[in-house]
């Protein structure tokens, strides 16, 4: 099976179907790394509130080496590259495997995924969006968290357990924050690990809100 690979242009506007005021209670997260075994794929039953897990995912390293190209079009580094192969094997080691992904369209966002792809298989195997609102969104202060919200209630299907969010900082370390109640630095190619629990991923965000999602643990690739 090979992914689906849409290129998506996602308006910014406003958004009020899985949105819930901020819960600004600060929480302690949990740095300890669970496996789960949850059947992926099947159909959900309406009266069932299930495990949901949320990957976000910054890029790793991109190079300075040609200063004429553009932000957007940077490549990874060496050491990026390496930082990619690290991060998707423990990906699998801890069954944190997504079955949608949702990236920026930045070239050094796209070569990571491509990268974690030939690594592991199950990462081929699954959806995947580019959406060029998140290379700009992450730049804007306070709005990528509530922008995250959106863009995966719109992808997302009910039966669909872990998804991966791929983007860059500052929107990414924001969100995740905002997400935990918690304050997480995500530095180059390190994934916060969010759960919930829900009947669907508008569910979850509605019940969870801002600051209700448990911080399972950060991936680094030096872990």
């Amino acid at each position: 099976m090979h992914s689906v690979i849409c290129n998506s242009a996602v308006s910014l506007s406003p958004y009020h179907s899985c949105r819930r005021k901020p819960n600004r209670l600060r929480a302690k997260s949990s740095l300890l790394v669970q496996k789960q075994d949850t059947q992926l794929g099947e159909p959900l039953s309406d009266s069932v509130s299930v495990s949901r897990r949320l990957i976000l995912l910054r890029h790793a390293k991109s190079s300075w080496d040609n200063r004429s190209l553009r932000d957007h079009d940077r490549p990874l580094s060496k050491s990026g590259k390496e930082d990619a192969v690290r991060v998707s094997r423990r990906l699998q080691q801890l069954g944190w495997i997504p079955e949608l992904i949702l990236s920026s369209d930045a070239a050094r966002t796209k070569e990571t995924l491509k990268i974690m792809q030939e690594q592991v298989q199950e990462l081929v195997e699954a959806e995947v969006h580019f959406v060029s609102s998140f290379y700009s969104i992450a730049a804007m202060d306070g709005q990528t968290a509530e922008h995250l919200q959106k863009i995966i209630c719109r992808y997302s299907r009910d039966e669909i357990l872990t998804i991966m969010c791929m983007g860059h900082n500052r929107g990414w370390e924001e969100a995740a924050s905002m997400f935990s109640g918690a304050t997480v630095e995500l530095k180059t190619c390190n994934a916060a690990l969010l759960e919930t629990a829900g009947k669907s991923w508008d569910e979850a965000f509605a019940t969870a809100g801002f600051g209700g999602w448990k911080l399972q643990g950060i991936i680094k690739p030096s872990s």
